[in-house]
């Protein structure tokens, strides 16, 4: 690929919902779990499709933007801002969604003289896709000033690049793609000339926050200034590549994995991220005393007591901890890792997120990236469980997925659902270029992956 392959902003624009939800008007309050991550960046995911053949990009644009209006009629607070209250004495910093004072979501055309293989043939992922998606670098306080969502959509060569970045204080990745997939549902309800029948969800989001007993609904952090608790990250140079592993080859994992433990518990995701935790540990070389930790993404809805609602629009995940000793970790056999992971995310229970929301209650925090993520383990993010491939825009399935610059280090990897489906996965691993390479090398690893 020519590396001076650029990308051209053709037009900026804003998009409000099609009609105001009358509960729009009214302050749009935030829980504990989205303070956390005022300092953290957008989630920036994208589809990479095939153009199809058009008369005009515009029409394919008015229709995106036609269709984004009634999506945002459900998801009123993504066309919204961030707004402060603010004292000095005693300090306390409050924020909330303002959907009054503004002017919508974002909604950018662009063009790139790249085609669609020189994404999906290249051995690492392209710098420049990062600039795919708007809002880069930005950290969700920024919503105060930029929107909360902004839709880029990148016209290649043979291709249409989708991008979409969410400010993450309104919601994870369950929240994300289900945005992702009602826009698509009401994309292709348009197409089929349903009229306003498209209007109507059949899992529409529910937006009721989540408010702790006794609480709220209003919270505040012990702060008077942004200054005091915002702290930008700044990536270090990675290398950044997409593994692919069949149905087939996670199916035998799982089974070998269970098998060695004398178990049926352990599941597929847990299977493989055992066997990327080992394998970077061991691409890393760290000495055999060296602690090196594996945090998991973990979905709280359904291990709340009482759940919430599996369409809960919001945050409510936790970054779970397991570790071991580097020797140990190379040592024993994969089953051991596979176990230490399970045990992980079995001890995670109602009993736990109800004391994290109360420590977080009695000690408000925010997440900081750089302290977040340990710079000797890996950070499983995303999930395969998500729906990536059921969004459809009227140019059939998407190609493949990519991310922008949010949230990447050394050792972060991102589960998404294979393209064929089945229980295929796909891991877009960040490393320093030294670990890729040693990565590349390592016999286990590779003997999964997919050609």
């Amino acid at each position: 690929m020519d590396s001076s392959s650029s990308l051209k902003i053709v037009s900026k624009s804003f998009v409000k919902p099609k009609t105001i939800p009358e509960e729009s008007k009214q302050p749009y309050y935030l829980s504990p779990w989205d303070y956390a991550m005022l300092s953290v960046q957008y989630i920036q995911k994208g589809l990479l499709f095939h153009k199809p053949s058009l008369d005009s990009i515009d029409t394919l644009l008015e229709k995106l933007k036609e269709s984004l209006a009634v999506t945002l009629v459900h998801f009123y607070p993504l066309a919204g801002r961030l707004s402060s209250l603010t004292t000095k004495n005693p300090k306390s910093y409050s924020v909330f969604v303002d959907c009054n004072n503004s002017p919508g979501a974002g909604f950018i055309y662009a063009t790139s003289d790249l085609c669609v293989a020189d994404i999906v043939e290249a051995k690492y992922v392209p710098l420049i896709v990062q600039s795919f998606f708007d809002h880069d670098r930005a950290v969700n306080h920024d919503g105060h000033t930029l929107s909360l969502l902004s839709v880029q959509v990148t016209e290649l060569v043979d291709g249409i690049f989708i991008g979409v970045s969410m400010n993450h204080t309104l919601g994870d990745g369950t929240s994300f793609w289900n945005f992702f997939n009602s826009w698509s549902k009401i994309f292709q309800g348009q197409e089929s000339n349903k009229g306003d029948a498209d209007l109507c969800l059949k899992n529409p989001p529910v937006l009721k926050r989540y408010i702790p007993e006794g609480y709220g609904p209003l919270f505040s952090l012990p702060y008077s200034h942004p200054d005091e608790f915002i702290k930008p990250f700044e990536s270090p140079i990675l290398k950044e590549r997409i593994f692919c592993f069949s149905a087939e080859t996670i199916k035998l994992l799982k089974a070998k994995v269970n098998q060695k433990c004398g178990t049926t518990s352990i599941s597929s995701f847990q299977s493989i991220t055992a066997v990327i935790w080992r394998c970077i540990t061991r691409a890393r070389r760290l000495p055999a005393e060296q602690e090196t930790s594996c945090r998991l993404a973990a979905d709280n809805r359904a291990r709340m007591y009482p759940p919430l609602h599996k369409d809960y629009f919001g945050n409510s995940i936790s970054a779970l901890r397991t570790a071991a000793k580097a020797g140990e970790l190379v040592e024993n056999d994969l089953g051991w890792a596979a176990l230490t992971v399970h045990q992980a995310v079995t001890e995670h229970t109602s009993e736990k997120v109800s004391q994290m929301i109360e420590q977080w209650l009695n000690s408000p925090f925010i997440y900081h990236i750089d302290r977040l993520f340990e710079p000797l383990g890996i950070m499983m993010g995303s999930s395969p469980r998500f729906n990536k491939y059921g969004c459809e825009f009227g140019m059939g399935k998407a190609v493949t997925l990519r991310s922008g610059y949010a949230h990447k280090f050394d050792g972060k990897v991102s589960a998404y659902p294979g393209r064929e489906g089945g229980g295929s996965i796909d891991l877009e691993v960040c490393l320093l270029p030294e670990f890729m390479e040693a990565l590349e090398s390592d016999e286990e690893f590779m003997s999964l992956v997919s050609s």
